[in-house]
């Protein structure tokens, strides 16, 4: 048993848990290696507290659930058939027909799926699993540090073919369209999300979306983007000005800078992540922009772009080495535009490494 589910299967026992159900393709691709996206079919590993775990998943998938290393039994079935009639005769040829506690992804399993298993359990008590995988997804082993810098690397040359496109009367969308396209050339299949591209005044829209406004001299260019690369992801945001920048757009690009760096200087193991948000927010709250920061600090980062921990000031949890997650401190003025800065971070044995490399120092493209 690899040592991730060991781990889980440990907690299991140390919590006097059943059986736990793991469903998100995040987590399942975390326990097996295997990653795929099954749709609306049901996927799912099951990890039971005193016998060996058992994958369920469509007969069409399960050729590469063995390429990827899975061990253990595997239920795949047909379209036509019904899944949870196969894995009832499994947990009964397993002898596993009582349960006290049963653990659930209590966030993403549907309330059908969570029907259909607590059927075979009436009577168990259903407790969360996230908690667990959380902990366990956090601090990042060596292999996956190692695939999310070569993810942000890409990253940072996303962020450089967009900037490479400037020029006066193309849209966003033209330039969103060469970023991906030059991504998709080396090898990129996916994005961690929609890839932003704003011109002025729709910079000051935190989530804006890109459509066919036209760059033009004096205008504030951000760019928010991320790549896949085997099954991580990473998540930059650079703001750029085109041609010429006003007093009041390089003030705010200056005081989102000195936030973003204070934020990166107070990363270091042992310290409260809400003193990161704490950092950043002092800075732009001081220089009279405090109700144009409307978001927390950063997030954690992984096999989703999103996840745990959430970067705010409200969180009393410690940085620990082998964390990595965003520091993005922003300052968006709704009808004239905004600034956002965006890196990763990994947490080391010392302190932090940035490793989005693209640079920070405001810059004027001609």
């Amino acid at each position: 048993m690899n040592k991730r589910l060991q781990a889980l299967t440990d907690w299991l026992n140390e919590k006097d848990i059943d059986i736990a159900f793991l469903n998100s393709p995040e987590n399942v691709y975390y326990l097996s290696d295997f990653l795929t996206d099954p749709h609306e079919r049901l996927m799912g590993i099951f990890v039971f507290k005193n016998a060996e775990p058992l994958f369920v998943l469509p007969s069409m998938e399960v050729n590469q659930l063995r390429d990827a290393g899975w061990k253990y039994e595997i239920i795949g079935y047909a379209d036509h058939e019904n899944p949870w009639n196969l894995i009832q005769t499994s947990l009964e040829s397993r002898k596993v027909t009582k349960a006290n506690v049963v653990a659930l992804e209590k966030e993403v399993l549907s309330f059908g799926r969570t029907e259909a298993l607590l059927h075979f359990f009436p009577k168990a008590h259903v407790v969360s699993v996230e908690d667990k995988l959380n902990d366990m997804r956090v601090v990042k082993d060596e292999n996956e540090i190692e695939i999310i810098k070569r993810a942000t690397k890409m990253a940072d040359y996303g962020v450089q073919v967009g900037v490479d496109a400037l020029e006066e009367g193309i849209t966003e969308m033209e330039v969103l369209a060469k970023i991906e396209y030059e991504l998709k050339k080396q090898g990129i299949r996916e994005m961690s999300f929609s890839t932003m591209v704003l011109f002025g005044e729709k910079s000051g829209n935190p989530h804006g979306n890109p459509g066919n406004r036209k760059l033009k001299a004096g205008d504030m260019v951000l760019f928010d983007l991320g790549v896949v690369l085997d099954g991580y992801c990473s998540d930059i945001t650079r703001t750029v000005a085109y041609k010429s920048v006003s007093d009041k757009q390089k003030e705010i690009y200056d005081i989102v800078l000195k936030a973003e760096l204070a934020a990166l200087e107070a990363s270091k193991p042992g310290t409260r992540i809400g003193e990161l948000d704490n950092a950043a927010r002092n800075i732009i709250t001081e220089a009279g922009y405090g109700e144009y920061f409307p978001h927390r600090i950063g997030h954690g980062m992984g096999i989703n772009v999103h996840e745990f921990p959430s970067m705010s000031h409200l969180n009393d949890g410690i940085l620990r080495e082998g964390m990595i997650y965003t520091i993005e401190p922003g300052i968006y003025i709704p009808g004239i535009g905004g600034v956002r800065i965006e890196d990763d971070v990994l947490i080391t044995k010392d302190g932090f490494e940035t490793l989005t490399k693209f640079p920070k120092e405001l810059q004027i493209i001609e």
